[in-house]
């Protein structure tokens, strides 16, 4: 305000008459080569997951954690489901399912997280067993889409081994256009200058500088 009267006063204006000052919106910051290419891949990755829901329901799925898909999905299973389930895994994928639970849940109670979602201790006749927590799901539906969040962060961040994340990361099919259009718009923004900077550069000779910018109507 003190410099708006200051410039009022050197320009004759009147209290009432008010002075509009061009308002400089700050630079925005522009980001470096690795952060875009992270945001590309990243944004390919989800519209991969987006076209293909397939991924969540691949019966190798579940060792990817197989804690989480114990405690989120297989305890909700009815027995006809976790047959129809069997089923697709064949024989060798339910034993290979049944030791990688098993060794992971040996691993969990050696080495006991107490921020995780699944914990376990052993009873009195040596079998392991779940503790149950707050926050575990109460019904199938809950537990699905828990068990569909961790797998969707775990596949951004490239942490499924058996993905051959090059195939998206470097494919441009996966690129969605409303985004690419908003960064190209940002770019733009980025290069273009701004055009108060050439207003104000022509206007910085003094009191004459300002006719036109006092907001009273000339007749």
């Amino acid at each position: 305000m003190a410099t708006e009267a200051f410039l009022n006063d050197k320009a004759g204006l009147e209290p009432e008459d008010t002075l509009s000052l061009p308002i400089h919106p700050s630079a925005r910051p522009s980001r470096s080569p690795s952060s875009k290419a992270r945001t590309t891949i990243k944004n390919r990755r989800k519209r991969y997951l987006d076209t293909h829901p397939e991924y969540f329901s691949s019966p190798s799925l579940e060792l990817a954690d197989p804690l989480a898909y114990d405690r989120l999905v297989r305890q909700f299973q009815s027995p006809g489901e976790r047959e129809t389930e069997g089923r697709k895994k064949g024989f060798s994928g339910v034993l290979e399912a049944d030791l990688w639970r098993s060794e992971a849940k040996v691993g969990a109670l050696a080495n006991a997280d107490h921020a995780a979602v699944m914990r376990y201790r052993r009873d009195a006749s040596g079998n392991i067993l779940a503790e149950e927590k707050d926050d575990v799901p109460k019904n199938k539906e809950e537990g699905i889409q828990r068990w569909r969040k961790e797998m969707e962060l775990m596949f951004l961040r490239g942490d499924d081994p058996d993905f051959d994340y090059k195939e998206v990361d470097e494919s441009e099919d996966y690129d969605d256009r409303g985004v690419q259009e908003r960064e190209e718009e940002e770019r733009w923004f980025e290069k273009e200058e701004p055009s108060w900077v050439e207003e104000s550069d022509e206007g910085s000779g003094g009191a004459e500088g300002l006719t036109g910018q006092t907001g009273v109507q000339d007749y």
